[in-house]
């Protein structure tokens, strides 16, 4: 119930973030819960081994 709570407040204030820099479009978006869908999965890079520089 709290997680839902705090997912609802946290969509108001981006809401109200985009809606203040007039982007009231996507604002809209955010409380209908379209911009979600265009979320993208972080890709992890690979972990290179990087030679230490020495000064």
């Amino acid at each position: 119930m709290f997680k839902n709570f705090t997912r609802f407040f946290e969509k108001v204030f981006v809401a109200i973030a985009f809606a203040e820099s007039a982007e009231f479009d996507t604002a809209r978006e955010i409380l209908r819960g379209k911009s979600e869908d265009r979320q993208t999965k972080r890709i992890k890079p690979n972990k290179i081994k990087r030679a230490q520089l020495r000064a």
